[in-house]
């Protein structure tokens, strides 16, 4: 068997591991950009300025490191590192309480009364920032893991049915794509012809057409391994993300972007009806006749295409939650009742997935079914929602402290107009923010994806990751991330973010 075969063995015929197991990895790095922000706080009590290179430091050890040790080595022990970051978390907290300077004299009670009356403002909201960020470092760490011994088997994409970690990726990227989409950012997109608006969608498209034909032209010419029944022998990533973009697009065109659920829904249950009743199930596992033939491009990128329903769904959902979570909503109050509905409508998604895996289908990232989407959806909407409870706990640090700035975090305002201390403040904010990795990463979101796969093709052919030791695999996966990250943040402290 050939080194190829070897490593496409090595990552096939694999079952997945528990939907509990995958959230709670999911929602761990909530945690960590909390105790970075209550970090930054704490260190600007002891020192007033930081440097690029140590903000980078911190952003990079609390928000990186913790997810690679996750996802290898201390795969396991998920529930420790909880009560060691909750700790460590509290402790911070606790010292920011005690080095308080606004309200010194006034009990907790009253604190928090005054804390729910402030407002919160910000240019971009935290949360789906580091919402798409914190998939991005999972993904970058995922693809290169999967290819050493250390990265358990379990967290692998399942081969036709399960839930394995990997396999939230795709569709973590889709949700958090769909929810800063210009249907919502820009609504004067209604105001101007739709054809013109949908034009210009077809146009935008073409550098994920560049990448995709790339990335084919180069996998294929250096016969690099590859998962056959992940998208098929020629489709990929980007031509997912091309085919989601036209549809969604031109779904968006005709419906108003607050029925997106609607839309949703009704996609994806005819899809799985479609599966059930006709022969598209057998199309997509066996080919057109029936003995899992690769002839013709239908056959031969057969999960790819029809796969592409599912994901103009979770798209759709994404669109509709982002619509609701992007609406102005200044007060705390508000916002808690903004995490505790995202929460409510979570629990409600993870019953209705109990109930189809057992009545209809089990989850199925191969043909994205009706309880993948499901899972997705409520996995993203579990994550969304502990990191926007996450940005108000930081924010009541924040109250804590006059003058406290944390990159990426809500600012505290005392009244909704836009007066010239807020103006003042968000000069402020976006100073910090340039000194900031989630901001970095999230501005270049897509390159910092393309940059991971060329790296991980790299090290894939320097380096034997079947037979690596685990030290080895250590180090060669924190220089990676470290390698990749930074790239992005100089490009960015630069001023040379690149978009697709």
């Amino acid at each position: 068997m050939s080194q190829k075969q070897m490593k496409e063995a090595f990552v096939s015929n694999l079952n997945g591991t528990s939907v509990l197991e995958v959230t709670e990895g999911l929602c761990f790095p909530a945690f960590c950009v909390l105790c970075r922000g209550l970090l930054i706080i704490f260190s600007e009590c002891l020192c007033s300025s930081h440097t690029w290179r140590t903000r980078f430091f911190i952003d990079f050890v609390i928000l990186v490191v913790p997810l690679v040790v996750t996802l290898t080595i201390w795969s396991t022990f998920v529930l420790l590192e909880y009560l060691i970051v909750t700790i460590f978390g509290a402790g911070l907290l606790y010292q920011i309480y005690q080095r308080r300077t606004c309200h010194v004299k006034v009990p907790v009670q009253k604190i928090f009364e005054k804390f729910l009356k402030v407002n919160l403002e910000s240019e971009h909201v935290p949360a789906i920032s580091c919402f798409r960020v914190s998939n991005s470092i999972f993904t970058a760490i995922a693809i290169l893991a999967v290819d050493f011994p250390l990265f358990p088997r379990r967290f692998a994409k399942a081969e036709l049915y399960g839930t394995g970690a990997m396999d939230f990726g795709v569709g973590g990227f889709v949700f958090g794509t769909a929810m800063v989409c210009p249907e919502i950012r820009r609504r004067k997109y209604m105001e101007g012809s739709r054809f013109n608006y949908f034009a210009k969608s077809l146009y935008s498209v073409w550098p994920l057409v560049f990448l995709g034909v790339g990335r084919l032209i180069i996998i294929k010419s250096i016969g690099y391994q590859e998962h056959l029944t992940e998208y098929g022998v020629h489709w990929n990533f980007f031509f997912t993300l091309i085919v989601v973009k036209l549809i969604t697009s031109l779904l968006l065109v005709i419906f108003p972007v607050n029925k997106s659920w609607i839309v949703a829904i009704s996609i994806i249950v005819l899809y799985q009806l479609a599966l059930d009743f006709t022969p598209l199930k057998r199309l997509i596992l066996y080919g057109t006749d029936g003995s899992g033939t690769r002839v013709g491009l239908l056959n031969a990128n057969r999960e790819g295409i029809i796969s592409v329903f599912g994901y103009v769904a979770i798209y759709m959902a994404g669109v509709q939650t982002g619509s609701c979570v992007l609406k102005r909503k200044s007060p705390v109050k508000d916002w808690m009742k903004v995490a505790c509905c995202l929460l409510l409508a979570a629990a409600s998604l993870f019953t209705s997935l109990y109930v189809v895996q057992i009545n209809v289908e089990a989850v199925s990232r191969r043909m994205a079914n009706l309880a993948f989407c499901i899972w997705i959806v409520a996995s993203s909407l579990i994550l969304l929602s502990s990191l926007l409870l996450g940005d108000i706990i930081l924010s009541f640090a924040k109250f804590l402290i006059k003058g406290a700035l944390v990159p990426c975090s809500w600012k505290l305002t005392q009244s909704l107009a836009t007066n010239k201390k807020y103006s003042e403040s968000l000069g402020a904010e976006r100073k910090e923010r340039s000194l900031c990795l989630i901001t970095a990463m999230n501005e270049s979101q897509l390159f910092f994806f393309l940059l991971s796969n060329v790296t991980t093709g790299l090290i894939n052919l320097m380096v034997d990751t079947l037979h690596s030791s685990t030290l080895w695999a250590l180090f060669v996966l924190h220089l990676y991330m470290f390698t990749n990250c930074l790239i992005t943040y100089v490009l960015y402290l630069q001023d040379k973010t690149i978009k697709f």
